[in-house]
């Protein structure tokens, strides 16, 4: 079986315990060691290891990235980690947590200076690069053996010793066949770790474990097919596709794709969007709940659109308002399946609203936006609230003839109303 050793390169004996050369124990050995070649990379707690790098007091201690004590991590070190802190987490719980744990407020510019470090040095062994966020992207290292005198994976361990050396934060590699597979192999050794996977293996390594630990089965999906019997991955990899599809719609399929190990999309190196938002800023300030409402309503139809126009659908709605004496205020929510609908975004959106308008205060402005977004799979069922289908169908049916027609040929009431009020006005 062919093995090398990350930190010199070195072939080895895949039953050798250390390199013969070096003497280090980080040895990789995997049946197609030389021909798996799309490529999972996350830096490890990337925001607490900049801060460590640049604040060597920092080095073993616990370190959260975040705001104040009313505010939230941000990210933190592995040794926090290990008492429970978690990013998101409320700053009191992760304080509670771990009392001794030193406090960081983020630097953005310095990140985003390392982030641009590190994706040049992807680009350097590949053109094929696609950047989720500041700190983890994906590469397509086919083809590139002759250009890079060496084959991916001994490609990706170069790669490994230049950031560390370079920039000074360590990465975790996942190496297989497609980028599902990939992200997956990269969560099963952190940190500083580099684990293959390849297709012929994967459905025996899922089989064994529950179905929320498919990346992008989130905690809702996950209960909700628990409740229908799945679950275990192994569950889903028995069912018939046309069954899965036939309960949830495209997101069946999906899970069926997933379950097997099964992932076509390719690598994108185009500009991947984070998000998509839209806004108004009204004429006078409005303190009007009922009709803060119906603005609310305005920005996620035109958020929707823009999201539809661009085929994405985002888990994460959030809410921006600004008030009378320009202080912005958001709001954010994570929703169990992601979407590009109005009606969606509302029903999401209306609570924040209604917390936010309870003392009587004026806006300027309101917002709404969608983010961590992925391709839109066109699926009009959302497994915790099955009544959304027949909304999104009249959704759908609206969008429809807005494109044959033009924008006049569908109208709500909340539009008469707002045209109403624009017209007493002036």
């Amino acid at each position: 079986m062919p093995s090398m050793c990350r930190d010199c390169d070195t072939d080895v004996s895949d039953l050798a315990e250390s390199c013969p050369n070096c003497g280090s124990y980080r040895l990789v050995s995997h049946p197609d060691l030389e021909t798996l070649s799309i490529a999972h990379i996350d830096c490890d707690a990337f925001f607490a290891a900049i801060e460590k790098r640049d604040n060597p007091d920092l080095k073993d201690k616990p370190v959260i990235v975040g705001g104040g004590k009313r505010g939230v991590v941000a990210t933190c070190c592995y040794i926090a980690r290990l008492h429970g802190v978690r990013s998101a987490m409320p700053m009191f719980k992760a304080l509670k947590a771990c009392p001794e744990a030193v406090v960081v407020k983020p630097r953005r510019e310095a990140y985003s200076t390392a982030s641009k470090q590190i994706r040049e040095k992807f680009q350097a062994i590949t053109p094929k690069v696609q950047m989720l966020s500041v700190d983890e992207g994906f590469l397509d290292l086919t083809g590139t053996t002759r250009v890079n005198d060496a084959f991916p994976a001994r490609s990706l361990a170069r790669l490994s010793r230049e950031i560390e050396t370079e920039i000074g934060i360590t990465i975790s590699i996942g190496l297989s066949e497609n980028k599902f597979l990939a992200k997956t192999a990269s969560e099963l050794d952190k940190p500083r770790g580099f684990a293959l996977l390849a297709k012929h293996e994967a459905v025996a390594m899922l089989a064994d474990k529950p179905v929320g630990f498919l990346h992008g089965v989130g905690k809702q999906l996950a209960k909700k097919l628990e409740r229908d019997g799945y679950r275990m991955v192994s569950d889903l990899q028995a069912a018939e596709a046309r069954d899965l599809i036939r309960l949830y719609g495209e997101t069946g399929l999906w899970l069926h794709q997933r379950s097997q190990g099964i992932d076509n999309r390719p690598v994108r190196t185009d500009a991947i969007r984070k998000s998509v938002s839209a806004e108004r800023t009204f004429n006078d300030d409005i303190a009007d709940y009922k009709l803060l409402e119906d603005r609310l309503w305005q920005v996620c139809e035109e958020t929707a659109i823009r999201a539809k126009r661009s085929n994405v659908e985002g888990s994460t709605i959030t809410l921006k308002l600004k008030s009378k004496d320009f202080r912005n205020l958001t709001r954010s929510v994570t929703i169990p399946t992601p979407t590009n609908l109005a009606n969606v975004l509302f029903r999401y959106a209306k609570p924040m609203l209604e917390r936010e308008t309870q003392q009587g205060k004026a806006y300027r402005l309101i917002g709404i936006g969608i983010s961590h977004l992925e391709d839109a799979r066109w699926d009009t069922r959302d497994l915790v609230d099955p009544g959304v289908e027949k909304r999104a169908k009249a959704e759908r049916a609206s969008d429809a003839a807005r494109s044959r027609f033009g924008d006049a040929s569908v109208v709500t009431g909340r539009a008469i109303r707002l045209a109403k009020d624009k017209a007493q006005k002036s």
